[in-house]
């Protein structure tokens, strides 16, 4: 089974921040404002800090 290849780019666009996720042939293009842009990386952060912890617990 061959991986499907996905793209994340991120540029600034006027008074928008512009994510682009490419995954094969399909595009999806988010324009957030600053304080969108904030909160999507406070909140990246907290997900990215959950998961690392979880990994770090075991179950017996």
């Amino acid at each position: 089974m061959e991986r499907e290849s996905r793209k994340i780019s991120v540029d600034i666009e006027r008074k928008w921040i512009r994510v682009i996720v490419s995954h094969d042939k399909d595009e999806e293009i988010l324009k957030l404002s600053l304080d969108e842009a904030r909160s999507l990386k406070e909140q990246l952060n907290t997900t990215i800090e959950d998961y690392l912890q979880r990994q770090n617990i075991r179950i017996d």
